[in-house]
């Protein structure tokens, strides 16, 4: 098994190059599309503007900023988290772990959660940014860390998923799922409620633990691999899970995007789709970048595709995030593209860090937040 787990770790980033939308049996890759131009409707204003150490360092993190009420928090790879004023960027405390972070970051009850690379978790202060604790885990983290004030749920690369009591650390269970040969470098983040603890594993399953024993309460196929090779069954999900009202919104890679129904993991509907890098939803819509570039707005009630967006092909697009009326997503040259979530157009862009965007972008009211690749850190309102 450690032969497998370190032929599957080799292939990592590679895969994650494959996910940009290369297909592995081309002569001859095709290079990113071209920007095109088009009449601006919106224009995005720069509120304020922070830098965040290394920002994602050198290896394929994505490190997202994570707000808790009027407090925005991010981490750079090196271990430096930084807890600032949501409004102005000013810095309420700042801490340097000394550490590789990998997955960062959760907060919620009090709590900043965050991986490394050597398998930790660690917990600090919401308010302080002082340590409440450390724990070791079996593999690396490369996806926050989730609470609801009672438990810590941590899903690890190897495909675990481990609850942690929220006070002290100490491992309450164990969910163990053997974990595909080939992967995506990455997990996608665990979803906690009450009662539940969801994860999405790289055999293209979700399952639905309960919080107090991590006994599975349901399990749910959403892509099936297909294929010769190990890299054509690779069906990952990797792009974080959706909660909205009682549905639960998935996307898998090289598999399905698919609404589930919370509390029992029946499939709502699903509908083939490419994606490592998660969905939004909004208005009655399910919004995707597909691992092609493409942008899609798809109908949550009848699945059919309202519109789709080419103009973005190989781009390497982040997760969709909805921005009032439009569809904001972020792109390996660092531009910030906006949508209609009508019809799809172009309406607005604007350049956030040259070294590119990779993170989620996330919105409150009438603010989104962009982390750069770089550490450029920028909160941006529309004019």
């Amino acid at each position: 098994m450690r032969d497998v787990i370190r032929w599957k770790h080799a292939a990592l980033l590679a895969l994650a190059i494959l996910a940009a939308g290369c297909s592995s049996n081309s002569k001859k890759e095709l290079p990113p599309a071209e920007l095109t131009s088009f009449k601006e409707e919106v224009v995005l204003k720069k509120e304020w503007s922070r830098s965040i150490g290394d920002g994602q360092g050198k290896i394929y993190n994505l490190l997202v900023p994570a707000i808790d009420g009027d407090t925005i928090y991010a981490a750079d790879d090196t271990g430096i988290v930084i807890a600032m004023d949501r409004m102005n960027g000013d810095v309420k405390w700042k801490k340097d772990l000394e550490l590789p972070v990998s997955g960062a970051i959760g907060v919620g009850y009090g709590l900043v959660l965050m991986g490394t690379l050597k398998g930790e978790v660690i917990a600090l202060d919401a308010s302080s940014g002082e340590q409440k604790w450390r724990a070791q885990v079996t593999s690396e983290v490369l996806a926050p860390p989730a609470t609801n004030g009672d438990v810590v749920v941590v899903q690890t690369q190897d495909d675990r998923v481990i609850g942690l009591d929220a006070d002290t650390g100490h491992q309450r269970w164990l969910y163990d799922s053997t974990p595909a040969v080939l992967t995506l470098r990455g997990t996608g983040a665990p979803l906690v409620t009450n009662r539940l603890a969801v994860a999405g594993l790289s055999t293209g399953k979700v399952v639905a633990l309960d919080t107090h024993n991590g006994v599975p309460a349901w399990e749910t196929r959403v892509a099936i691999p297909q294929g010769r090779s190990e890299l054509e069954r690779v069906v990952d999900i990797d792009g974080g899970l959706l909660l909205s009202g009682g549905n639960l919104y998935v996307a898998s890679y090289q598999g399905r995007m698919a609404a589930l129904e919370l509390e029992s993991g029946r499939v709502l509907w699903q509908r083939d789709a490419s994606s490592y890098s998660g969905v939004a939803q909004g208005f009655g819509s399910v919004y995707v970048a597909l691992a092609s570039g493409t942008v899609e707005g798809v109908d949550e009630r009848s699945t059919t595709a309202l519109w789709s967006n080419d103009s973005l092909a190989r781009r390497q697009l982040t997760a969709p995030e909805v921005f009032s009326s439009y569809v904001a997503v972020g792109d390996f040259e660092g531009y910030l593209h906006l949508l209609s979530q009508v019809d799809g157009r172009f309406v607005g862009r604007e350049r956030i860090d040259s070294d590119g965007l990779r993170a989620r972008p996330l919105v409150v009211g009438d603010m989104i937040y962009v982390y750069g690749n770089s550490g450029k850190l920028e909160a941006l309102t529309i004019k």
